[in-house]
């Protein structure tokens, strides 16, 4: 989740993620200095995404945020998630009119698939309300890890005022157990799907792809 400010050399930042995404295949056999290193291609390890796509989303969500930031600066508290090139709209927007305008301005950034516009229409959260709803990511995804029903990599957590959105490529089994998760974690509100469903073969098809790539990274390494 990413919450709006200026943006600030677009371009050197792609490109760092481009490399980031380029040199995975490179790192992934030492992933404990990923991890520490360079957390956004450790990410990328268990993402279902596909390397061009991640670095798409970021793209897309620096993009919004700079549009925010030009066109409401401090005013409105919004925050941008892309995923796959759908966006989802979270926090509070003033007016219905501001809401419509925000989805009709990130609507027009470059690459975006889809939006799901959830935004409240109330005045900005409190900094105590904020800090609970990442205590509140933080909590169901340690529950996602402590089931092992699915990877916890394949689902993107966001909380607004206690309202618990989830994304990621899955199956209907992962979806459904995940959103059981969420819903019955202490202190969520509400559990709201934003996910994208894919057949289980499909799912095989991508973590074997993923698996085929870490080991061929790992037998590099050691030679």
């Amino acid at each position: 989740m990413t919450t709006f400010h200026p943006m600030k050399n677009l371009t050197t930042r792609l490109r760092g993620h481009a490399l980031i995404a380029v040199s995975i295949p490179f790192i992934s056999g030492c992933f404990g200095v990923a991890a520490v290193g360079v957390g956004a291609g450790a990410l990328l390890l268990g993402d279902r995404r596909a390397s061009e796509s991640y670095v798409t989303d970021e793209g897309i969500e620096l993009r919004a945020n700079n549009r925010l930031g030009e066109n409401y600066g401090s005013k409105e508290h919004i925050n941008v998630t892309s995923y796959n090139r759908m966006v989802l709209l979270t926090g509070e927007a003033s007016s219905p009119e501001v809401k419509a305008s925000v989805e009709k301005l990130i609507s027009g950034v470059p690459n975006v698939k889809s939006i799901s516009n959830e935004l409240a229409i109330a005045g900005p959260s409190s900094l105590g309300g904020r800090s609970n709803d990442t205590y509140l990511t933080s909590k169901v995804k340690a529950r996602f890890v402590d089931a092992k029903q699915f990877s916890a990599h394949h689902v993107k957590v966001v909380t607004e005022a206690g309202v618990v959105f989830l994304l990621g490529l899955v199956t209907q089994t992962e979806a459904d157990a995940a959103a059981d998760i969420a819903r019955t974690t202490g202190g969520v509100q509400k559990v709201v799907r934003v996910f994208e469903i894919i057949s289980p073969e499909q799912a095989r098809a991508i973590d074997g792809q993923t698996k085929q790539s870490t080991n061929q990274s790992n037998t590099t390494d050691q030679r």
